[in-house]
């Protein structure tokens, strides 16, 4: 029987939302990998228990997480039912997403209002909730009207089936789009969901200023490059990792000579930190105040624990910053 620890608010660090009043861990666990079907049950439930006897308070699904599609939703409700029941809910935000290609048929993905709301439901059926705290549009629909997808999430919020709204994947035309609808409809946007880390930076070309600007939080997914950004990949790619794997999401063509190079050369700085190389990652993301939190997966709960570390040193030099910004340039 799980009996959460007493201190698991103790170490963490928690951000307001944007201007929400919504607060998030620094940082949060992403069920994108690791928790499906293919994955072993008693392994990521006890990654579960150490998150929150960590300080993590928010878990992060999508209703095509697995694999298979659905299994993430699946394996997290089981783990709530047992370990999670009545009380202990309310210490939790989950957020989930629809988008993605979840269904055979015309209504199975993107944007459309019933494709948006069947999927709600059919989310949190899966976990077995009556409500999730944050539900996505997980990526613009360059054929549904803007104005159908944000009145999908403004019901949803509306419904009691979500209590906040969030966007992901949308560029900074997008977003400032989306976010003038729903202050129309009165459910404003509070969170967006980019992919950003070292090696893919997007998010600076606009984005952040206009989530700043209109008051969004943001919790970059990948923060880690699915895993390039560890020690992992110093000495090539060893067996059992993402880029080995056949349902992984790293290929091992992403894995070239330069982008080792400027690996090795960050972990060089993340030595003289007193960091690991995910550590250093971690904490150039959140070194941004515009950053609520960073999404981390974990293959388990050592390496959980190992993205944790991060959190005691999020400072940084303007010469550490030089030297970073020389190797990612580079």
């Amino acid at each position: 029987m799980y009996t959460p620890a007493d201190s698991r608010y103790d170490n963490m660090r928690y951000n307001r939302c944007g201007k929400s009043g919504l607060l998030l861990p620094a940082i949060s666990l992403g069920l994108w990998h690791n928790f499906g079907g293919v994955d072993d049950f008693d392994h990521y439930r006890k990654t579960l228990h150490v998150a929150f006897d960590s300080g993590i308070t928010h878990f992060d699904l999508a209703n095509n997480y697995g694999p298979p599609p659905g299994s993430a939703e699946e394996n997290f409700g089981k783990i709530l039912k047992q370990d999670f029941g009545g009380h202990l809910r309310d210490e939790l935000i989950i957020s989930t997403k629809a988008g993605y290609r979840m269904w055979p048929g015309p209504y199975g993905e993107w944007g459309s209002r019933k494709y948006l709301i069947s999927s709600l439901d059919q989310s949190l059926q899966r976990m077995g909730i009556s409500y999730v705290d944050i539900f996505y549009s997980h990526r613009p629909d360059p054929a549904t009207p803007m104005e159908e997808t944000m009145m999908a999430l403004d019901y949803a919020v509306r419904s009691g089936k979500a209590l906040y709204a969030g966007i992901s994947s949308y560029d900074a035309a997008q977003t400032n789009q989306a976010v003038a609808i729903m202050k129309s409809l009165g459910t404003p946007l509070v969170i967006h969901q980019p992919r950003y880390n070292m090696f893919d930076r997007w998010v600076e070309n606009g984005l952040l200023d206009v989530l700043e600007k209109d008051g969004l939080g943001c919790i970059p997914f990948s923060p880690l490059a699915q895993g390039l950004l560890t020690n992992r990949y110093l000495q090539g790619i060893p067996e059992g990792s993402r880029a080995a794997l056949p349902h992984g999401f790293l290929k091992s063509a992403d894995i070239t000579e330069s982008r080792l190079l400027q690996v090795s050369r960050l972990n060089e700085i993340a030595k003289m930190r007193g960091q690991s190389l995910a550590q250093l990652a971690l904490a150039w993301l959140l070194e941004d105040e515009r950053i609520t939190s960073v999404l981390v997966g974990a293959s388990s709960a050592t390496q959980l624990l190992d993205s944790l570390k991060s959190l005691g040193n999020l400072s940084f030099s303007r010469e550490e910053l030089a030297g970073i910004e020389a190797i990612l340039r580079g």
